[in-house]
């Protein structure tokens, strides 16, 4: 049993969307299949290798610059120059099924191999290749990309998306008449070994909210740093991740009176960040949109109660006063003010903290491959 994954993204490179694909291609391997992974070059990467289990083949794309962000130009390369390579892997492999992951740049892709190869094509779609607010160039705000939009999700055998809100602006935008499967993201915990806050830098007697994401506008990180000037002074914001914006986000803190208090972290390991995360009080998701929001899956694993704002798929997991508390994007004194409140409430922190360690289990990757699975089944 072997199953063909077409992604833009894999770690290292991109964001969210390549390490949810890993983990549920790790799941699907777990399941016994075997899983062909094709995705974008990068300076520095093979063209092959086998990760965790997963068969990688990277294809060389035009324009890439960078880790962290796709150019337009690597975007819109990415399906053409994939293409030849695929038909190699799909003459030499017989394939139970393709899951394509982004409806742009990777969804034409898929439904040119379907066709060739008679293949079944299941796409997962993200957010942001279906409706970004903060982004000029929003499938859903330019004609063109639109129509391609609605043309991959018109003919994709099955769909799915990572939440409600996902589903809802894909109807809601699009012209289609089609059955969207919602299946949240697969999460496998990871090991990574415990230290203290003394072996991190940290000081012991602060209270520390963390937000992991790319310094983008759209993650709203400036949101945070005001909510973070109406604390107490002990309470600091550890930001993980570069970016474009991290000189504004810098000049802001500093024109706010609190750079002592807002801490750029920059890239870390995948074991630091679990490490920087055990370490500290709460996790703050300040984001514009979110898809879904991987990280609050790995907030959610070491048990951090979760405050985020309420635009996006978050919404379907963050229960109101048991995991987390949602709050409206821009609103810097309701922010500030749950922030405060679990400053000064260690008993609250403690309940919060029981129920996402026990929360995070309905993501397992096995369980979530068995969705798609029984999806197939259905049909």
């Amino acid at each position: 049993m072997r199953i063909l994954m077409l992604n833009y993204e894999f770690p290292p490179l991109g964001g969210g969307g390549g390490v949810a694909a890993k983990k549920l291609a790790e799941g699907f391997i777990k399941l016994g299949y075997q899983v062909d992974y094709v995705t974008t070059g990068f300076n520095g990467l093979k063209n092959y290798e086998n990760v965790d289990g997963i068969n990688v083949y990277r294809v060389n794309v035009i324009g890439r610059k960078e880790l962290s962000t796709a150019t337009l130009p690597s975007m819109v390369s990415f399906p053409f120059l994939a293409y030849t390579k695929t038909c190699k892997l799909c003459k030499i492999n017989q394939y139970s099924f393709i899951n394509t992951h982004f409806a742009v740049p990777s969804g034409p892709l898929g439904i040119w191999i379907s066709r060739k190869f008679n293949l079944q094509n299941i796409l997962s779609i993200y957010g942001g290749d279906i409706y970004d607010p903060s982004k000029s160039y929003s499938p859903h705000k330019k004609w063109y990309l639109k129509k391609i939009v609605e043309w991959v999700l018109s003919n994709s055998r099955y769909v799915v998306a990572e939440s409600s809100d996902i589903k809802d602006n894909a109807l809601k935008y699009y012209n289609i008449e089609k059955d969207i499967n919602i299946i949240p993201l697969a999460y496998e915990p990871i090991m990574f070994e415990k230290i203290n806050r003394k072996g991190l830098g940290l000081d012991e007697n602060l209270f520390y909210t963390i937000s992991v994401g790319r310094l983008v506008k759209r993650k709203g990180f400036d949101f945070l740093i005001k909510a973070i000037k109406n604390t107490p002074d002990n309470v600091h914001a550890l930001i993980i991740g570069e970016g474009p914006e991290k000189e504004n986000l810098a000049n802001l803190a500093e024109e706010l009176n609190i750079s002592d208090r807002i801490h750029f972290l920059g890239f870390v390991s995948e074991i630091e960040k679990f490490q920087y995360l055990q370490n500290s009080d709460i996790y703050v998701l300040s984001s514009v949109h979110e898809g879904f929001g991987i990280v609050l899956q790995e907030a959610m694993q070491v048990g951090l109660p979760i405050i985020s704002t309420d635009n996006g798929g978050q919404v379907d997991f963050i229960k109101e006063g048991k995991n987390g508390y949602l709050v409206r994007y821009g609103d810097v004194e309701t922010l500030a003010g749950m922030i405060n409140k679990f400053e000064q409430d260690n008993q609250l922190k403690i309940n919060f903290t029981e129920y996402n360690k026990k929360e995070i289990k309905k993501f397992e990757d096995e369980r979530i491959c068995k969705e798609y699975l029984g999806m197939l089944d259905r049909s």
